[in-house]
């Protein structure tokens, strides 16, 4: 069956705003590496609000990168927001002991400046989303 776009664009949006809310807090409480990962689900979760809403049916990806790639066939405004990308080094390393060599993620992501960076890179990506899909979120 057939979902409806505008609805599937709408909850993917307000589920990225919700882990984008939810990083921020953590980031509050020095919980960085869990707040990289969902700065990082929640531009995902954006990207791919904008391309349920263009129409595509199926995403079988979780790398930001990619997911510009394929939003620039329908935007070129993606292009400036293309350094996202680099929030896709917190998919996996952010969650997983042996994803960093031998370190633990809630010990090694340390670094306030980092969430920072992810959280601007976050809400550029929510941002341009919410302007392109302002109709099903209004």
């Amino acid at each position: 069956m057939k979902r409806d776009k505008r609805t599937e664009a709408r909850n993917w949006f307000i589920q990225a705003r919700a882990e984008y809310g939810d990083a921020l807090d953590l980031e509050k409480r020095k919980r960085y590496y869990l707040s990289l990962f969902l700065y990082q689900q929640a531009t995902e979760k954006a990207l791919k609000a904008f391309l349920f809403f263009k129409g595509e049916e199926e995403l079988f990806t979780h790398s930001v990168k990619d997911l510009i790639d394929i939003a620039l066939v329908y935007d070129k405004d993606f292009e400036n927001i293309k350094s996202a990308k680099d929030l896709d080094r917190y998919y996996v390393p952010t969650r997983y002991p042996n994803g960093l060599a031998g370190n633990v993620p809630a010990e090694f992501f340390d670094k306030p400046e980092e969430c920072e960076g992810a959280q601007k890179l976050a809400r550029a990506v929510i941002g341009l989303v919410k302007e392109k899909i302002k109709e099903v979120i209004l």
